[in-house]
């Protein structure tokens, strides 16, 4: 299967970050840019139009992000552009992004809860999962849902731990109807 364009440039960004030892200040570069496109749209249009050249791509490049940008980061802009995948930068940052986490050990979790955690309570949510991941450190992100009733569902990656009172009446509401079917 052919990998996609966003695996195959991040991946080659991110291996050019290793080899430069520049993985960290790439990292930083990639946020500053994400929150530049996020706040200018009309860039990425401009970037990405169709009756736009090549070489009006790269001046405007170099006029907004010449001086900038660390030389890796201008040359891997110029190579997307250059490559006609510059509409894939939303998604090759992504990919690096998680490469990155990945490579740090940083693990990212999705917490949902029925009522708002307290500070101590997400302190020791987070403990927890140091503690039985291999991940040295989290990245949390809490959502409230009341139809949970109580309890919690924790989704990292693939994996989901669902320790909610909904699911465990649900369970429950099987069990029954399993019972009265016999």
């Amino acid at each position: 299967m052919a990998k996609l364009v966003s695996e195959t440039y991040g991946e080659a960004l991110f291996s050019l970050g290793m080899e430069k030892e520049a993985v960290d200040s790439l990292m930083e570069e990639i946020i500053s840019l994400d929150k530049i496109l996020e706040g200018n749209p009309g860039f990425s249009r401009l970037m990405n139009h169709p009756d736009i050249g090549r070489d009006e791509k790269l001046a405007i490049l170099q006029t907004v992000f010449e001086g900038k940008l660390s030389d890796t980061m201008y040359g891997f802009l110029e190579v997307l552009i250059h490559k006609g995948r510059y509409g894939a930068i939303d998604d090759i940052f992504t990919y690096y992004t998680d490469r990155y986490k990945a490579f740090h050990k940083i693990g990212v979790a999705y917490i949902t809860s029925a009522v708002a955690l307290t500070d101590g309570q997400k302190a020791r949510i987070e403990k927890r999962l140091i503690e039985t991941t291999q991940y040295s450190k989290m990245e949390l992100h809490f959502r409230l849902d009341k139809d949970l009733i109580g309890g919690l569902v924790i989704r990292i990656g693939d994996r989901v731990v669902d320790s909610s009172i909904r699911t465990k009446l649900e369970g429950l509401q099987r069990q029954l109807m399993k019972v009265q079917l016999s």
